[in-house]
């Protein structure tokens, strides 16, 4: 693992991103809703992204990775407090782009719908110490982990009307 893909790079990237101005948590993606491919229904409830310089030179995400999980030991709005805690670890890895954080508040599942700068990105946040902490925290089986490149990826969550 080169050191650009441990934990402690990523928060140092990430203060970085923080104090040039390029992290922004974004409310336009609020309440947006994404459903999966077995009709389950996940409402946005924080949206995470960064201005990278790649992304200012028109390098835009070409890649996404889905998650789907359900925590253990935690009610769904202190799960909603805690997801705040390992930002730092991930959003400086490389090739990060954003992150929208979902829930399913009629079984508690949570989702997360990340784009990356390229499929080997969104691979390599697979194997990372978020992903697996993830896995560490959640209920057994109930993890799931998707990488697709943008063309064949599930559209992101998207406002409904009512």
């Amino acid at each position: 693992m080169s050191i650009r893909h441990t934990p402690w790079f990523s928060v140092l990237k990430m203060l970085q991103y923080a104090l040039t101005g390029r992290l922004h948590f974004l409310k336009d993606q609020i309440g947006a809703v994404f459903v999966d491919e077995k009709g389950q229904q996940f409402r946005v409830f924080r949206y995470a992204m960064v201005d990278s310089n790649q992304s200012r030179a028109g390098g835009r995400a070409k890649a996404v990775f889905l998650a789907h999980f359900h925590v253990a030991g935690m009610t769904m709005r202190v799960n909603i407090l805690f997801s705040l805690l390992p930002i730092p670890f991930y959003i400086g890895l490389p090739g990060f782009r954003s992150k929208r954080w979902m829930v399913d508040e009629v079984s508690g599942d949570f989702a997360g719908y990340y784009e990356w700068a390229t499929v080997e990105d969104a691979e390599n946040y697979s194997h990372s110490f978020a992903a697996q902490f993830m896995k560490a925290r959640s209920v057994p089986n109930t993890v799931w982990f998707g990488v697709y490149s943008l063309e064949t990826a599930p559209a992101p969550p998207a406002h409904v009307a009512m």
